[in-house]
């Protein structure tokens, strides 16, 4: 199965940025052959994202840029900082052919199961 095991990264991850750092939002599809998980994150691009599968942990990065304008902010409501989270996958999935993709700030990141060995086993008399 998948489990997330980032629960606050502000006091788990130590960062060498200034940067606040997030936790994605996420949605967990499980499908018959694969489950598919939808990270949020936006204002990421192709170029900011790192994922790593290490030890069946798998890790999700990403980074912004920062938008700072030459004039000084009257109001800010949203954030900008980069995003982290990890999940502890078990050996269901095929490692080798996991994929991801990221469209308009949402990573989708496709983890196939293993599919089951099949064997034919002669049967002999006596």
């Amino acid at each position: 199965m998948l489990t997330s095991t980032t629960e606050n990264t502000e006091n788990k991850i130590e960062r060498a940025s200034s940067k606040k750092t997030y936790i994605p939002s996420v949605d967990i599809y499980d499908g018959e052959d694969a489950v598919v998980l939808y990270a949020d994150m936006p204002g990421v691009s192709q170029e900011g994202v790192n994922i790593m599968l290490e030890k069946n942990i798998l890790t999700i990065d990403g980074r912004t840029e920062s938008i700072e304008p030459d004039t000084r902010p009257l109001t800010r409501e949203f954030g900008t900082g980069d995003y982290h989270r990890s999940f502890q996958l078990n050996d269901e999935f095929e490692s080798d052919n996991i994929t991801a993709s990221i469209k308009n700030g949402v990573l989708k990141v496709n983890l196939p199961r293993v599919k089951p060995a099949k064997k034919n086993i002669t049967v002999t008399a006596g």
